[in-house]
């Protein structure tokens, strides 16, 4: 097993401890209140507190971290723990800014550490069996990707903070532009309109990604419940329930229902990051893919800005 540090006590990091039991030991955490850290550990059994991010990036015991900070620190932090020698895996969204991400790879390719970007629903069950299903659509026309939750917590949420990285787009809409690019290829043009909202940040986005003669389109916020894909082509149309969390693992080809054993889609994440770690596996998810969805991600924002 590998020995794993967590940067935060965010509750995306519950997720991760509870897939970590089978393929590495998570042994340190860190939080900006050691109080806050001390009771997260002692909830989860976690044998180390360090009273810094910096302090647990030293401990060398460790050998890689899972960083799940604000958007906006997330490259920052993957900086500093590469360059005290630890394997990231980074919440998503890894950043909007491509130069960001390319810097990111290379310091770990010349380091010979793995890096890579958490977008757990790529490793669901339900995706793999959506690419498996989607050849039989032919040529692609479209694709329309939703996903929106109702937000009800306080302004003080990072998700409201704009110099955090906060609003619906780099929160929820970022696994919308993963799905359209993963079933259509890299955009070629972007368009975007935004809703500003609480904190000033975007509280509703949607977009539409120009890729290989493929429209794709995606709607996200913070203002009603919603999550779903839908994908057409000549013969016919592939309909994926709620794909982000992959809870349902059946997908719908021309109305009829495909099935697979669903599987926390959080383990099998962990499980490819420590494969790759030991030299047993690919990453999922590398370098092409994160700036590929930085770039995405950029051009919606700039499409946005310039129509406000």
């Amino acid at each position: 097993m590998i020995h794993i540090g967590l940067l935060s006590t965010a509750d995306i990091q519950r997720a991760h401890l509870a897939a970590a039991a089978e393929t590495s030991s998570i042994v340190a955490v860190a939080s900006r209140s050691r109080a806050k850290a001390e009771v997260f550990a002692r909830e989860w059994g976690i044998e180390c507190v360090r009273d810094s991010y910096d302090e647990l990036l030293a401990d060398p015991r460790l050998d890689a971290v899972v960083i799940a900070l604000p958007n906006a620190l997330h490259h920052e932090w993957t900086m500093r723990a590469l360059a005290a020698g630890k394997h990231v895996l980074c919440e998503k969204p890894y950043t909007r800014y491509p130069h960001e991400a390319e810097v990111a790879w290379d310091e770990a390719e010349r380091r010979g550490l793995v890096l890579m970007e958490a977008f757990m629903w790529r490793h669901a069950p339900q995706t793999a069996l959506m690419l498996e299903l989607l050849p039989q659509l032919g040529p692609l026309y479209s694709a329309h990707a939703t996903f929106s939750f109702t937000f009800e917590r306080s302004d003080s949420d990072v998700r409201l903070v704009p110099e955090l990285g906060g609003g619906s787009l780099l929160d929820v809409g970022c696994y919308c532009v993963s799905a359209l690019r993963l079933v259509a290829g890299e955009p070629d043009a972007a368009y975007g309109a935004k809703v500003p909202g609480r904190g000033g940040v975007d509280w509703g986005f949607a977009g539409v990604l120009r890729s290989n003669d493929v429209l794709g389109s995606f709607q996200c916020g913070f203002r009603h419940d919603e999550r779903s894909f839908v994908i057409r082509g000549a013969a016919g149309e592939l309909r994926v329930p709620d794909p982000w969390h992959a809870s349902e693992s059946r997908v719908y080809l021309n109305g009829e229902e495909h099935r697979v054993e669903p599987e926390d889609p959080y383990r099998r994440q962990l499980a490819n990051f420590v494969a790759a770690v030991q030299g047993d596996a690919e990453p999922l998810l590398g370098r092409d893919d994160a700036v590929g969805q930085a770039h995405a991600l950029d051009r919606l924002y700039r499409a946005a800005d310039s129509d406000a």
